[in-house]
C-alpha cells in the first residue's frame, strides 16, 4: 500500500482562515494510550523568527522555506525534550523517506491548487511515563486552505544510540 496525500477543503468546503483546522485534524488523528496524553503544536522555525511558518515537504520531512532546516519529524528533533526516534510502519503507510527506487516527484505533496509550501501542525502522543509513542503531521496550504493528514498516527521507536 502506497502513501497517498488526501486533501480536503476547510470547513463546509471553504478555505480555512488559519491553522485551527489543521490543529484539530492532527489532534483527532492522535491516539493516546491509557494514562497518556497528546500535545499539539503549530510548527514555526526558531531560526527564522516569529511568523516563520512556511514549510516545503520532501523525503518524509518538513523543511523551512527560509533556512531549509528540517523540522525533525523523522528523527525526533521536532520535540527537543524527547529522545532520538525513527518512524515505524503502522496501519497507514509512511511518506517516502528518501529518493530511490519507487520515489517519484508525485510523492512530493502539493495542494490541489499546485502549491508546495505549507503550515505544519504536529500531534505527539505520550505514554504515561512521558515517552513519545506516535506522531501525526498535518499540512495546511495558506493559499487555499486545503488540508492533508501527511503522517497519520505513525508509531515512534527509539533510535539506536
Amino acid at each position: 500500500m502506497d502513501h497517498e496525500a488526501v486533501w480536503t477543503s476547510g470547513a463546509a468546503g471553504r478555505p480555512c482562515a488559519g491553522p485551527e483546522e489543521v490543529v484539530r485534524m492532527v489532534r483527532d488523528a492522535a491516539r493516546a494510550e491509557p494514562g497518556g496524553r497528546v500535545e499539539v503544536l503549530v510548527v514555526s522555525c526558531e531560526l527564522c523568527g516569529s511568523g516563520a511558518d512556511g514549510f516545503e515537504v520532501a523525503k518524509g520531512e518538513c523543511f523551512c522555506v527560509g533556512c531549509c532546516i528540517p523540522v525533525g519529524i523523522t528523527d525526533g528533533d521536532v520535540y527537543p525534550a524527547a529522545y532520538p526516534w525513527t518512524l515505524a510502519p503502522s496501519g497507514v503507510p509512511l511518506p517516502p523517506a528518501s529518493p530511490g527506487p519507487g520515489f517519484e516527484p508525485s510523492d512530493l505533496p502539493e495542494c490541489p491548487a499546485g502549491d508546495g509550501v505549507f503550515q505544519v501542525a504536529v500531534a505527539l502522543s505520550f505514554a504515561q511515563d512521558g515517552a513519545v509513542r506516535s506522531i501525526s503531521v498535518g499540512l495546511r496550504c495558506p493559499q487555499d486552505g486545503a488540508l492533508c493528514l501527511y503522517v497519520d498516527n505513525a508509531h515512534v521507536v527509539a533510535a539506536a544510540a
